[in-house]
């Protein structure tokens, strides 16, 4: 009787509900926001799905005690939805995170999924390994009902085996995950060695994951970079401000700005704004403060694309900045990070004379391969 009612209202709240994330994406259209995409709607279905029955899910803990000793929560699947980088995954996973029913929900991008774990098993390192996973698994599902994941990738044959003993205990909470990729779970981990132990999270995460292909032959932000013809714009002013403005408005499809920060071994990196792997930030922001090679890394895993503006002049008064700037340039570039910025002049005369103008020439090089059609088409990493 109960499981004909829990299906009765399933389906009821389906057929009222299922138009909430297509009519958001069509407005969106409407709004020139966005380009609609069959494939994209595809995945949104079983996203609306997995959303009515996410409130189902909260809709039972919110009853009286008397009725959930009758019946058991409907049991939430997890998601993993995998595609080519550019074609809206980001986009469709903030949409079904802001839409679900619940405060208690967090969404990561994978590093800093990845740094704040490696922060909890250093915080608690006089623990053994078994403990410090339960500890930290035990946290996360006491604080929420819901992680989203993007940009989830493993290259650290040791990482795999610690996210394989954690999501095994996040799933056994009952912890819901959406989890992004540019990768099926099988082609998840590139490394050569002890493949075969990669394979039990691989397993994992196919038993526990409803995976979704997004097969969307349009990679959107390479589109519009292709299309704008410019991503080194100088000189500074009056234009150079409306190019930065519109190129993080087309790109987010006019997000608000927010602050955003990022935490690196303990410390605070701080950038104008941020939305779904895009970074807006200025040379001031990241180039005039004390940071190094570790921040500039997270920063270039953490985001596909960067965009910086009023980068000045440079010159040896100006030493420090350079050298920050330059690790920058290294990190993005090591990583595939398509970089937009506003100057004060073009590469090669940015640092033309003085102590460090030779050092900078490898920068300078750096910066002209980053503005070419063959690295905007390689993927970030």
């Amino acid at each position: 009787m109960f499981t004909r009612y829990f299906r009765k209202v399933s389906q009821n709240n389906r057929s009222i509900e299922t138009a909430l994330l297509k009519n958001i994406y069509f407005q969106w259209s409407n709004e020139n926001r966005i380009q609609i995409d069959n494939a994209q709607l595809a995945v949104l279905e079983t996203l609306q799905i997995s959303l009515n029955n996410f409130a189902l899910y909260i809709e039972y803990f919110q009853k009286p005690i008397f009725h959930r000793i009758k019946t058991q929560p409907l049991k939430q699947k997890s998601l993993y939805i995998y595609g080519d980088v550019g074609r809206g995954k980001s986009m469709l996973m903030q949409l079904f995170y802001e839409n679900c029913p619940t405060h208690k929900k967090k969404r990561f991008h994978y590093s800093q999924f990845m740094s704040d774990l490696h922060a909890f098993s250093h915080e608690y390192s006089q623990l053994n390994k078994a403990e410090i996973i339960t500890t930290y698994a035990k946290q996360l599902s006491s604080e929420f009902l819901l992680i989203c994941i993007d940009e989830f990738y493993v290259t650290d044959i040791a990482d795999a085996m610690l996210l394989e003993r954690l999501f095994t205990k996040l799933f056994a909470l009952n912890l819901t995950i959406v989890i992004t990729s540019n990768r099926h779970p099988n082609d998840l981990y590139q490394g050569g060695i002890l493949k075969e132990q990669f394979l039990i999270f691989t397993q994992l995460l196919q038993k526990n994951t409803t995976i979704i292909a997004l097969n969307s032959q349009t990679d959107y932000r390479l589109s519009y970079l292709k299309s704008a013809q410019q991503v080194f714009h100088y000189p500074l002013g009056d234009s150079s401000e409306e190019f930065i403005k519109t190129t993080y408005e087309q790109l987010t499809q006019y997000a608000p700005m927010k602050p955003y920060s990022l935490e690196v071994l303990g410390r605070t990196v701080f950038l104008t704004s941020a939305y779904q792997g895009i970074a807006l930030t200025s040379f001031k922001e990241l180039c005039e403060q004390p940071l190094g090679s570790h921040d500039y890394n997270l920063i270039a895993q953490h985001f596909d694309i960067i965009i910086m503006a009023n980068i000045p002049k440079l010159s040896c008064e100006k030493r420090n900045e350079s050298k920050r700037f330059m690790t920058l340039i290294d990190a993005l570039y090591e990583h595939n990070v398509k970089f937009i910025c506003s100057a004060e002049s073009p590469a090669e005369e940015l640092y033309l004379e003085g102590d460090g103008a030779f050092e900078f020439r490898r920068t300078v090089s750096r910066l002209i391969e980053m503005q070419a059609q063959k690295y905007l088409d390689a993927v970030h990493y």
